[in-house]
């Protein structure tokens, strides 16, 4: 979900990198954790599920003035982006930290933007770290204002700078790793100093190619109109709409990458974050483009055109992709119908007896009976004017976890030895059946019931492995 994850021992100084100047295109995945974008997505023009992390990297080599200098010069002078559009940000200092103003920054910036167009800002924009513990630093972004000359004349771009404003967006981030956050959340000086930079592909693509969209950019756009032939729906013409097309042609990125790089949808930790995902851009589908069948299977053989020349996994995996999610979709859709009657019934009883919450045991009740993930149906409830209990939802489903474990939990006696056999032998290569005897058993109670397991001294029976 970062850019810098893979590297953080070279960061940390535990190992040596071969090269210390890299850089590189990642795919990013935030949809869950500390950094986490599902919400917006689709709602606003320029988050993403899964976004192309562009970077380049200092392993103790450059830093501050070549890096600042580098990345004005690429989208300056390289890109063309005209400097009366782009704005910057310093981190200001934290005092609770002890990490004092990036008064060193701010000089060097100084060199080629005006000053009024430098803007100081808080450890919340411009410190930054992965989780509560590792490598950190603050960072220095420069942000693109996107707007037209008109919107631009009257309101000053600056006052808009990490705003969330869809128009005047952080395009690059430097970040200078210097410290070491520990477990006690106190900073210590790194061994050495880094660069870290990210800048998003999607938001680059948009800057240059003059749109005010991510999803108006040749990136979205032949997923976009693929949707629009397969619903009949326009993009453009009704905000819903307009959402829904965005989160299916978003969501079909994410899912289509993720099992090309062997992740499949399940029912647990990263499996489940595909699933949801999965689940989420069919809901849309169904629910405001009238799409009653599979469309997300063809549409990823739509992406795997679009996105097979730089990422050839995707090529590679065609059919697996297809097939996965064609049979994850065909799955939902069995369910889909009678879980949405379930959830109006509920919302209409909440509303009529002026509640706000579906309570976390309702939540739960179409997770479990109808495959709904806890965030479409916050979502759902969002769209209609509710929240939900997810505290209460993880509380139900931990209990319900716990009780499984109970009934599952299995006791058994001490193996029972009736006669001595070095070696289990498998003659399964050259036999169908084999007469065998009983090295030793023991008894197993499970859920009541009663059985046994049974050791022989050989055996034709080939072992479940998972592969067969």
């Amino acid at each position: 979900n970062a850019g810098m994850n893979q590297f953080k021992d070279f960061f940390l100084g535990n190992s040596v990198p071969k090269d210390r100047r890299v850089a590189n295109s990642q795919k990013c995945l935030r949809v869950s954790g500390k950094h986490n974008d599902l919400e917006e997505v689709g709602v606003d023009t320029y988050h993403h599920t899964m976004f192309e992390m562009l970077g380049n990297w200092s392993f103790g080599d450059y830093f501050k003035s070549e890096t600042i200098q580098w990345s004005w010069e690429l989208l300056t002078d390289v890109y063309k982006i005209p400097k009366d559009r782009l704005y910057v940000t310093v981190f200001e200092g934290d005092q609770a930290d002890g990490v004092p103003q990036d008064t060193e920054s701010l000089e060097i910036w100084k060199k080629y933007i005006d000053e009024d167009r430098i803007i100081l800002a808080s450890k919340k924009d411009n410190f930054w770290e992965m989780g509560d513990v590792g490598p950190c630093g603050p960072c220095s972004e420069i942000h693109v204002d996107l707007r037209s000359d008109e919107e631009r004349a009257k309101v000053d771009g600056k006052s808009l700078v990490n705003m969330d404003d869809p128009q005047v967006i952080e395009v690059w981030n430097n970040v200078f790793m210097q410290f070491n956050r520990k477990a006690d959340k106190s900073l210590e000086p790194l061994p050495e100093m880094h660069v870290d930079t990210g800048m998003g592909l999607e938001r680059l693509a948009m800057a240059l190619q003059g749109k005010q969209s991510n999803y108006d950019t040749d990136l979205f756009q032949t997923l976009i109109q693929h949707m629009e032939k397969v619903s009949g729906k326009k993009y453009g013409e009704n905000e819903q709409t307009d959402i829904a097309l965005r989160v299916i042609a978003d969501h079909v990125r994410a899912i289509a990458f993720s099992i090309a790089d062997g992740q499949l949808p399940s029912n647990k930790e990263a499996g489940y974050v595909i699933r949801r995902i999965l689940r989420r851009a069919v809901r849309y589908g169904y629910s405001v483009l009238d799409l009653k069948s599979s469309f997300l299977a063809d549409l990823s053989s739509v992406l795997v055109d679009l996105m097979g020349d730089p990422f050839e996994e995707l090529i590679k995996q065609k059919e697996l992709i297809h097939k996965v999610i064609q049979e994850e979709e065909t799955s939902f859709f069995r369910t889909l119908e009678q879980g949405l009657k379930r959830i109006e019934t509920v919302i209409s009883k909440i509303k009529a007896e002026n509640g706000t919450i579906i309570d976390g045991k309702t939540v739960f009740e179409l997770y479990d009976t109808y495959g709904f993930p806890d965030d479409l149906t916050s979502l759902i409830a969002r769209e209609n004017g509710l929240s939900a209990d997810i505290e209460g939802f993880k509380k139900v489903s931990d209990e319900y976890k716990d009780k499984n474990r109970k009934i599952g939990a299995i006791t058994t006696d001490d193996w029972v030895q009736i006669c001595d056999d070095e070696v289990e032998e498998f003659v399964g290569y050259d036999l169908l059946s084999t007469h065998v005897k009983i090295v030793k058993y023991r008894k197993v109670v499970q859920k009541q019931k009663e059985f046994y397991q049974v050791v022989f001294n050989l055996t034709p029976f080939y072992p479940e492995g998972g592969g067969q």
